[in-house]
């Protein structure tokens, strides 16, 4: 057995429409098809091969006190073709990011749920 990457990553949300506007409205994400009926809300998003899954479900982690750089917080990181266009599409919708302190073409934000991301712009 040999591990060959990363299939999903799960996310707790409160509402998932919500969600939706964030992860495809500014992040420009499409919709897996194939969600089985799970007797629970949420949504498939589709990374090339990889996936996020969006889980409605009741936190029971605190959203309070969390760092207000998501960089020091567990976090999702994803690759980005052009940073610009995210800082401008967060900004638009009036949301907190801040820039990654590595140094590196990255930035740090978060959900409506609290869910930290990283987004890094590759070539």
């Amino acid at each position: 057995m040999s591990v060959k990457g990363v299939h999903h990553v799960s996310l707790l949300v409160a509402d998932t429409e919500r969600a939706l506007r964030f992860y495809q409205g500014i992040l420009g994400l499409a919709l897996c098809e194939g969600r089985p009926d799970l007797r629970f809300s949420g949504a498939w998003l589709c990374l090339g091969e990889q996936q996020i899954h969006l889980l409605e479900l009741p936190n029971p982690d605190p959203t309070e006190g969390r760092p207000a750089h998501g960089g020091r917080d567990r976090h999702l990181a994803l690759s980005v073709t052009d940073l610009q266009i995210v800082i401008d599409d967060l900004e638009a919708d009036g949301r907190f990011y801040s820039m990654s302190r590595s140094g590196r073409r990255a930035l740090f934000c978060r959900d409506d749920d609290g869910n930290a991301l990283e987004l890094i712009e590759v070539v």
